[in-house]
C-alpha cells in the first residue's frame, strides 16, 4: 500500500484543532475550529473522492480517539460506511483497547509496522491528521504522498505541521487546485531529501 498523509493547515502552517474550538486545547491553544469557514459541497466531493482509493487508515491517539468518538454515530454520512468498515490502525503506546471496530493497536518500533503493512497489497494507507504520527512517518522516510489543504487563514499560534527542527523532505508537486471556498489543495510526492543550490551569475 501507498502511504497518503492528508492535513489540513494554515497559511502559517498550523494544523492543530481544524474542526472545532473544543477539538484540541492542548498547550493552551483556543483557536480552533478555523477549517469549518471553508469547507463547501466542492471540498465534500474531493475529500470523497479520496476515501475512495483507501484500504486502510493509519491514526495518532489523540485523533483515533476523536474519530472513534465520532464517525460511529453518523451513520448517515456519506464517509461513514468507509471510515467505520475500513481496517484501522492506531499508533499509541497508552492504548490498550480500541473499540472502533476493526482496529489494531501499533506499540513499540512504530516505523517497522507501518513499513510492513506498507508491503502488503492495496491501494492506499491513509493518514487524517495526526500531525505528530506525520512528522515522525516523515523522518523515517515512509511518506509517499503528502495532500495538504490549506485554508485562507492565519491564527498565529498552535502547533505547525512542519516545526523548527524537523526533518528535511524534497517534494514534487504532482497536483493542485482550489475550491470555492478558498481552500488550496497541494498534491506532493516525496522524492527522499531535498536538493540545494545557489542562484547567481555564472563566474
Amino acid at each position: 500500500m501507498k502511504l497518503v498523509v492528508q492535513e489540513f493547515l494554515t497559511l502559517d502552517g498550523v494544523s492543530q484543532g481544524p474542526g472545532s474550538p473544543d477539538e484540541d486545547t492542548s498547550d493552551g491553544f483556543g483557536r480552533g475550529g478555523w477549517f469549518v469557514p471553508h469547507l463547501d459541497e466542492d471540498f465534500e466531493r474531493l475529500a470523497g473522492s479520496w476515501l475512495g482509493e483507501a484500504d486502510a487508515f493509519l491514526f495518532g491517539r489523540r485523533t483515533y480517539q476523536n474519530f472513534a468518538r465520532d464517525w460511529p454515530k453518523m451513520t448517515g454520512h456519506p464517509f461513514a460506511a468507509v471510515l467505520n468498515g475500513l481496517p484501522k490502525y492506531v499508533a499509541s503506546h497508552s492504548l490498550t483497547e480500541a473499540e472502533w471496530h476493526p482496529t489494531t493497536i501499533l506499540a513499540g518500533d512504530i516505523a517497522a509496522q507501518v513499513a510492513e503493512l506498507k508491503r502488503r497489497p492495496g491501494r492506499e494507507l491513509q493518514v487524517h491528521g495526526s500531525a505528530r504520527l506525520a512528522q515522525s512517518l516523515l523522518a523515517a522516510g515512509l511518506i509517499d504522498t503528502l495532500r495538504l489543504v490549506i485554508a485562507p487563514v492565519v491564527v498565529g499560534q498552535g502547533r505547525r505541521l512542519f516545526p523548527d527542527g524537523g526533518a528535511p523532505a524534497g517534494l514534487r508537486l504532482v497536483g493542485h487546485r482550489t475550491t470555492s471556498g478558498g481552500l488550496s489543495v497541494h498534491t506532493f510526492e516525496a522524492t527522499g531529501l531535498p536538493e540545494f543550490g545557489t542562484y547567481g551569475a555564472e563566474a
